[in-house]
């Protein structure tokens, strides 16, 4: 069997340019060589990077037979930090899906028939930022895969985020996270802040994705420390057609926890759905 992390290519770097300023994003492609296959983007989890994926997006893409995108958004890994004083706004998820995506897939030069047959691949924030992208860009992917992803605020999420401040503020998971991240409290407090503002509990995509046309799977492990099931039965409420995984025995990383029945859902659904 071949090492996964062994045919991942060499991290690149892209600027994309805004009103305000531009930032670096770093990038990787999965078999680059499969020129006419479909691409599977992946959408980190909100304390994720190209590196926290591991071996897991080439494992995938080659289940699939595609090509995989990986990248780092602003903030994280090796892309440009978040300024020490900059706190992103409730809207920080629409604004990754609506601005930054869509100007990444443009930078790197992905046609319009290319992102129609385009896979989404998101994990906890990632996987919100996916649901947005869908539902904004109706005809710019052929559907998306989604890992414990967030729909609204519940009290376990907002227990379990301050939770973590307190571990990163205490123990050692600052320095594991340093191997992820160039400025790791950039990737923390960013993604922290964030969650812990109190507006945020007010913060609620339900209704807004049931505009969602294009074939969606949603995933989550029953002992997800982030949020409960409700996430997943709203989901299939606002999507008619979505079709559900619950995981037993799994927590907040179904492609972690359970990486063989993830990879048999998804090309199962890929498979069915494909063009």
């Amino acid at each position: 069997m071949t090492d996964p992390a062994a045919s991942i290519d060499t991290t690149r770097f892209v600027e994309l340019n805004g009103a305000a300023s531009s930032v670096r994003i770093e990038y990787q492609w999965l078999n680059p060589e499969r020129a006419d296959a479909p691409i599977a983007v992946f959408l980190h989890e909100g304390l994720g990077s190209i590196a926290l994926w591991k071996g897991w997006p080439q494992m995938l893409c080659d289940r699939l037979n595609c090509r995989g995108l990986v990248y780092s958004r602003p903030g994280y890994g090796r892309s440009t930090p978040r300024r020490a004083e900059e706190k992103w706004p409730v809207e920080f998820l629409h604004l990754q899906a609506q601005k930054v995506l869509p100007a990444l897939l443009d930078a790197l030069h992905i046609d319009a028939r290319e992102r129609a047959r385009m896979w989404l691949v998101g994990h906890s924030d990632g996987g919100t930022i996916a649901l947005l992208y869908a539902r904004a860009f109706p005809e710019s992917l052929a559907g998306l895969a989604v890992l414990a992803p967030h729909l609204f605020v519940e009290p376990m999420t907002v227990e379990g985020i301050t939770k973590a401040r307190e571990m990163y503020e205490t123990t050692s998971f600052r320095e594991k996270l340093e191997a992820y991240h160039d400025d790791v409290d950039s990737a923390f407090y960013g993604w922290n802040d964030a969650w812990l503002n109190p507006a945020f509990l007010h913060w609620d995509i339900t209704e807004q994705i049931s505009s969602i046309k294009r074939p969606l799977l949603a995933i989550q492990g029953q002992d997800d420390e982030y949020a409960s099931m409700l996430q997943l039965d709203k989901i299939a409420a606002a999507v008619g057609h979505a079709q559900l995984v619950k995981l037993p025995q799994c927590r907040h990383s179904p492609h972690r926890d359970a990486t063989d029945a993830v990879n048999d859902a998804i090309a199962a659904f890929v498979r069915t759905h494909q063009q």
